[in-house]
């Protein structure tokens, strides 16, 4: 009967319900309402809803405003619902819906019983305000609506969990030697192409150098590894002996190609169009090109003033100059790192299973996690040994000071998350008889051998 019973269950995963952007000084008179819209998702919702439902929100942040005035709500939980709000600039609100996952169970007399989930749960168009000094509202309207029709189509809700929480950086672990060859190659490739303003390193979607402030190049790194470097999945090349195209006059054979850019360099007619970017918009406000290029695992960002417009000979130039020499040093990386695989035996199940993030640097590690993709979250433990990470994450939130919680989860593990510094360690033990004692021993283990530079309060 269990098993029936179970084949009855329905489960839904988080949805996104609704998501708009608004700015109560557009529209302060009755009647005039709308004008407070700047966008909103879905947009073929009645007009009157979507002023109700703006409104609401309007009251929810207001109302707090009398217990904080500093801190208004970030977000507010229903039995069905969650809004989440954010202010990015001074009046312009950012409002998200989510529908809390929900089981729907049959009762005895076969009856639908509906269980709410309830605790489970700008790069390229520059800020707001420079939108309206540019073309006033109408343009604002323009670049959101171009913008989030293709972005929220890249929201995976179901699989999201800790890591997006943090948004944070996975570094590439390097060896001395490989990682001046890189910088090398960085400096040459910036004295060579003199307009270059910054540069960012990447292999295997992980950074390892980048010019841009901190920000910024987290901001970028999400773009680039959710969105533009799944686009140009390759089959991986083992060696360079077979070019991906044909050897261009005068070229060492390489497996260079640019991501962002023109798709055929031979071709004369080839459009050198590049996605403008804008960095430090609290300061200098500077407006880019990103030039994406990519050589095997290898991938290189240069960012150029976008005043200059890059010709097709400025990109057969740096296809020859950066080609050969990105093939290269994306087979140096690949022979380093493997050796260094095969010293340490990473390659074995990790012995610990953890989840680290450092809010200074945002550099994030996990052994918990086999694949994590923008739509796929594939992690080696129950999904609700993650929801109690989630928990806990939600605690130092609300907590300034170090703190350590542990968790002794009904399936014989044990969840440890330790807070000091600005740093944040979560670690699931599968230990059936262990007591507190060894736990604590157990993690301290893991910080000796896997954080030996880093202070964690006792």
């Amino acid at each position: 009967m269990a098993a029936a019973g179970a084949a009855q269950e329905k489960q839904f995963p988080p949805a996104l319900l609704s998501f708009f952007i608004y700015n109560p000084r557009f529209g302060p008179r009755e009647g005039e309402e709308e004008k407070k819209i700047l966008f909103y998702h879905p947009n073929e919702v009645e007009k009157n809803e979507k002023i109700r439902n703006v409104g609401l929100c309007e009251a929810i942040v207001q109302f707090t405003r009398t217990f904080s005035p500093s801190k208004p709500a970030k977000s507010l939980h229903t039995q069905k619902n969650r809004q989440f709000f954010n202010e990015p600039e001074e009046n312009f609100w950012m409002v998200m819906v989510v529908r809390n996952p929900m089981i729907e169970k049959h009762s005895k007399d076969g009856k639908p019983i509906v269980e709410y989930q309830e605790e489970e749960l700008l790069l390229f168009n520059g800020t707001f305000l420079k939108a309206m000094e540019d073309g006033g509202v109408k343009v604002l309207k323009e670049r959101l609506e171009k913008f989030f029709h293709r972005y929220l189509q890249t929201l995976h809700l179901q699989s999201c969990d800790l890591l997006d929480i943090f948004g944070g950086i996975s570094f590439f672990p390097l060896d001395k030697m490989t990682y001046l060859k890189i910088q090398s190659f960085i400096n040459k490739m910036e004295e060579s192409l003199n307009i270059v303003k910054y540069t960012a390193f990447l292999y295997n979607d992980q950074l390892i150098w980048s010019g841009l402030e901190q920000d910024d190049m987290r901001i970028l790194y999400k773009y680039l590894t959710t969105s533009l470097f799944p686009r140009h999945i390759e089959p991986e090349l083992a060696g360079r002996d077979s070019p991906i195209r044909a050897e261009m006059p005068g070229n060492l054979q390489h497996y260079g190609r640019f991501l962002t850019g023109p798709l055929n360099l031979n071709d004369p007619e080839a459009k050198c169009r590049f996605p403008k970017i804008f960095v430090n918009t609290d300061d200098t406000y500077e407006e880019l090109h990103l030039i994406v290029y990519k050589a095997m695992s290898a991938a290189v960002c240069f960012m150029i003033d976008a005043s200059m417009q890059p010709s097709l000979d400025f990109c057969r130039r740096l296809d020859s100059i950066v080609g050969p020499q990105l093939t290269v040093l994306a087979s140096d990386i690949c022979e380093q790192y493997n050796i260094n695989k095969r010293i340490s035996g990473s390659e074995k199940e990790p012995q610990f299973k953890f989840i680290y993030f450092n809010h200074m640097n945002l550099a994030e590690k996990s052994t918990i996690h086999m694949r994590k993709t923008p739509s796929i979250s594939l992690t080696s433990v129950h999904p609700d040994l993650m929801k109690i990470l989630g928990d806990i994450n939600s605690d130092f939130t609300r907590m300034d000071e170090d703190e350590e919680i542990i968790v002794k989860a009904m399936s014989d593990y044990w969840v440890v998350g330790k807070k000091s510094d600005q740093r944040e360690l979560y670690v699931i033990l599968n230990q059936k008889n262990a007591n507190l004692i060894e736990v604590n021993e157990e993690v301290k283990k893991l910080c000796a051998t896997q954080f030996n530079n880093i202070f964690f309060l006792d």
